[in-house]
């Protein structure tokens, strides 16, 4: 069993060893990144070295992302994986003017509605940690391993649909993962092609 402190040792090296504006791949050290949350608090990456990690680009006036949402299956998943002291951060990368940007207050509200049960939902305006991560849609998911490691990259789901009657069924991709993760297994589909709205940058 690794100490915190050799994981963190590794993921230094790891994330030393690859080329300043390599691509993000799965397999590959995650990059770092620090955001601030709508109650104004900081949240880097390496600060959860040691815990699993999902990072889901969102978008709250986005059809697809509303199918999950509206459904309560995107609170469900969140509730039943931050109970198992998973991390679960969402972000919005929506420039100020574009769909789905918010002010942190207006975000506290929406998500008071839905009754939201991520860790903290990140703001990311100027698209920075989006383009980092080359998040292309709402959602776009990604699962970090508690080595700092991109375990899976893709679609929340195996139906490229905005209309709810396709939940039942639907494989779930990131329910999927996490729950091998949680055997000791590797992930079965480490990647998949994200669907959904484009993620709205500044321009």
């Amino acid at each position: 069993m690794k100490t915190i402190a050799q994981i963190i040792a590794v993921f230094l090296a790891l994330a030393a060893a690859q080329p300043a504006l390599a691509a993000v791949a799965v397999g590959r050290p995650a990059p770092d990144f620090t955001l601030t949350d709508t109650h104004e608090h900081d949240h880097s990456l390496s600060q959860y070295l040691g815990k699993t990690v999902v990072l889901e680009w969102t978008n709250h006036e986005c059809p697809y992302v509303r199918k999950h949402y509206d459904s309560g299956s995107m609170q469900m998943l969140q509730k039943e994986e931050t109970e198992k002291g998973i991390v679960w951060l969402s972000i919005v990368s929506s420039a100020p003017g574009e769909q789905g940007h918010t002010a942190p207050e207006e975000a506290n509200k929406i998500m008071g509605e839905e009754k939201t049960a991520e860790t903290a939902r990140l703001l990311d305006p100027s698209g920075d940690t989006g383009r980092l991560y080359g998040a292309k849609t709402t959602p776009h998911m990604f699962i970090i391993n508690p080595e700092g490691l991109l375990v899976y990259a893709g679609a929340i789901d195996d139906r490229p649909s905005a209309r709810m009657n396709t939940l039942q069924g639907a494989r779930n991709h990131v329910r999927a993962a996490l729950a091998e993760m949680a055997e000791g297994k590797p992930v079965s589909t480490p990647q998949t092609k994200p669907y959904g709205c484009s993620v709205k940058y500044a321009r």
